[in-house]
Parts: C-alpha cells; sequence; structure tokens
C-alpha cells in the first residue's frame, strides 16, 4: 500500500508540474463547458459562484429534479434550454457538444450511478468526495472512465491549495525529520435535519461524521504522512442519540502507517474542530483551519507562516482539472485517491461495529 501511495503522489507532482505549464499546452481563451448533477447547497453556493471565477471552464448545464430549482438556475445564469436535464435523461447529455464536464454533486450513495452514466455518456467525470459509499463503487468509477477514455478527478478542493500543497511537499521531502504522528480533525457543529428521513441523517445513504467529515482526516493523514494506512481502531460516539439516530455524531480512530506512524483522527457534525499537525524528529508543522473554505493556515515550528492566499479554493480545483483535461496532463487528484479513503472508511465503520476492534486494511 505504501508504494500505492507514492504512485498517486508522483502522478500529483506530475499533474502539477503540467498544470503549470498550461499556458503552454492548449489555446488561450478556450473553456470547458462543465454541467452540475444535484443543485443543493455546494452547487448553489459555492461551485455555481466558483465558475463565474474560472478561466478554463465554466458553468453551461444542469442537472435537476425540481423544476422550481430549473427556472431560477435558467434565469440567473442565462443556461439555453438544451443545456437542462433530469435525472431520468441524463444519459442523452452524449449528444451535446456543449458539455465537456459533468461533475457529480448528489447525496453520496448517488454518485456511482450518476458518474456511470456521465463516463458512458463521453463526458469527463468531477465527483464529489466522499467518492462513493464502499470500494467496489469506486471501481466502478473508476472502470468506467477508464473504458470511457474520459478523465475521473475526485473533488478534493484542499489538494489544489497553496498551504496544503506545502503540507504534501513536506511528506516526501522531511524538513522537520522523520514523521513520528500526525493530529487530524474535522467538524462542524450542525444539529442534524429537521427531517430524520433525510439522507444526512441516514448512513446507509452516506450520512453521519464518518462519511460526511471523515475523508478531511483520512485525506490529510494519508497526504501528510505520503503513505497508506496497514490498520485502524475507531469508534462512534453520539452525544444526542435522540437526533442521531440512524448515524454517528462523531468518530474518533485511529490509523496506523508504516515505519509506527499513527495518526490520531476525529470527525464530527456536532462539534467545531479543524486541524492538521504533525509531528516529527526535528520540529513540528500544522494547518489550523486545515479545511476552512475561508482560508487555510498554518506554522511550522521554527516560525515559518503557511500563509499563502487564493481567490476562491473550488475555483482553483475547477480550472487545475479542467487544464488536465485541456492539456491532456494527469490529473491532480484521481479516482484512486478518493478510493482509497472509502477504504479506511469502511474500516472505520466495521471497526467501530465490532466495538473498536483493530482492523486490518487490505
Amino acid at each position: 500500500m505504501a508504494t500505492r501511495r507514492n504512485f498517486i503522489n508522483g502522478a500529483t507532482l506530475l499533474g502539477a508540474t503540467a498544470l503549470s505549464n498550461r499556458a503552454f499546452a492548449f489555446g488561450k481563451g478556450k473553456k470547458l463547458g462543465v454541467a452540475l448533477v444535484g443543485l443543493g447547497q455546494y452547487s448553489r453556493d459555492l461551485l455555481a459562484p466558483a465558475l463565474q471565477l474560472t478561466s478554463h471552464c465554466e458553468l453551461r448545464g444542469i442537472v435537476s429534479g425540481s423544476p422550481e430549482k430549473v427556472v431560477e438556475w435558467k434565469k440567473k445564469y442565462n443556461l439555453k434550454d438544451k443545456n437542462i436535464y433530469h435525472y431520468d435523461n441524463l444519459d442523452s447529455i452524449a449528444d451535446n457538444p456543449d458539455i465537456d464536464v459533468v461533475y457529480i454533486v448528489v447525496p453520496t450513495y448517488l454518485h456511482e450511478k450518476y458518474a456511470v452514466i456521465a463516463a458512458n455518456a463521453g463526458k469527463h467525470v468531477w465527483c464529489e468526495k466522499p467518492m462513493a459509499m464502499n470500494v467496489t463503487q469506486c471501481q466502478n468509477i473508476i472502470a468506467a472512465c477508464e473504458k470511457n477514455k474520459v478523465k475521473l478527478s475526485i473533488g478534493y478542493r484542499l489538494q489544489h491549495e497553496p498551504n496544503t500543497r506545502t503540507v504534501i511537499s513536506y511528506a516526501k521531502k522531511k524538513p522537520y525529520g522523520a514523521i513520528k504522528s500526525v493530529v487530524a480533525q474535522a467538524g462542524y457543529a450542525g444539529n442534524g435535519s429537521e427531517n430524520p428521513l433525510h439522507w444526512r441523517m441516514d448512513r446507509t445513504r452516506g450520512g453521519g461524521a464518518m462519511y460526511d467529515m471523515g475523508v478531511y482526516p483520512i485525506n490529510a493523514a494519508r497526504y501528510a504522512v505520503g503513505l497508506e494506512p496497514t490498520a485502524i481502531t475507531a469508534k462512534h460516539v453520539t452525544p444526542r442519540p435522540d437526533i442521531f439516530k440512524r448515524c454517528d455524531e462523531s468518530s474518533v480512530f485511529t490509523l496506523e502507517f508504516p515505519s509506527g506512524i499513527s495518526a490520531e483522527c476525529e470527525c464530527h457534525v456536532g462539534k467545531n474542530i479543524n486541524l492538521l499537525k504533525v509531528s516529527a524528529t526535528k520540529g513540528w508543522y500544522e494547518l489550523d483551519p486545515m479545511q476552512s473554505y475561508s482560508g487555510v493556515k498554518g506554522k511550522t515550528s521554527d516560525g515559518i507562516l503557511l500563509n499563502k492566499t487564493i481567490a476562491n479554493q473550488q475555483a482553483q480545483q475547477m480550472d487545475d482539472d479542467a487544464a488536465a483535461i485541456l492539456g491532456n496532463s494527469p490529473v491532480m487528484v484521481p479516482g484512486l485517491d478518493g478510493l482509497m479513503d472509502i477504504r479506511v472508511v469502511e474500516g472505520a465503520l466495521e471497526s467501530a461495529r465490532l466495538g473498536g476492534k483493530r482492523i486490518v486494511l487490505s
């Protein structure tokens, strides 16, 4: 597994190098057409506004089951009728040259279904995290994209963010010596949904802390160490069982890595936590906050500030992914990266189900 992570890192670094020279890889002014599948809060408040700031892609289409949302979005973004789809006819997008990329932003349990439809339609696929419900679904998405020769990118915006990129580089360069341990925490102070049948309140559809927020500390620990975890122990903690009846309100877990490295991780949907800290033999470094929309910042034990800024994280992510398509270069966050996180999620759920048993990650 360690070599697999090294492979992912190699592809990521190669992709970053190619993207840095993207102005030479394709003609200036060319933009890819993006269709958003699912018009919930993330699409409405973050992706669609970010697509007004991008240089290499633009919003051209939507997929929704809500007539009211269609009317609103069509007017707000001046969308053509032929670029508006319902979930039931998404496959017909294959005949639409306006759309180059389909961005999957529906609830997690629907990712596989619509990602495969998009790939089979010959469109590049951007898929929000978590990638899918289980490793098999991730494999099916990857296989569909490979079969149809389209690119697949997973929406880990933080891996496109400059301070996170610095931490990723430290895993290889080790400027503070060998890594000893990691602390990775992500959560928000939520109160659940007023609708107990909402998918976010149902683990079988991707709800709860482990699915909703767990990939943040998992992905952070993996890119901070630069290796794949070999084992996990986990438990769920639900202080408000009257609200979170069918999913975990929080989860705590320990990841074991090669060379005795460990990562203590937490994820919550009921408490604000936001930290990545790496301890090494000659010092430490941290990002606090490590996953805020408004900016990521941090510092090192010798006083270096990790405080680079970008205008918009989602715009940076989508421009990087569009540049990879236009320049025919490797994407920064491929499907394998999303799959490896879901491998850990599955291990965490199994460990918690068995009362915190140590699970070897195959």
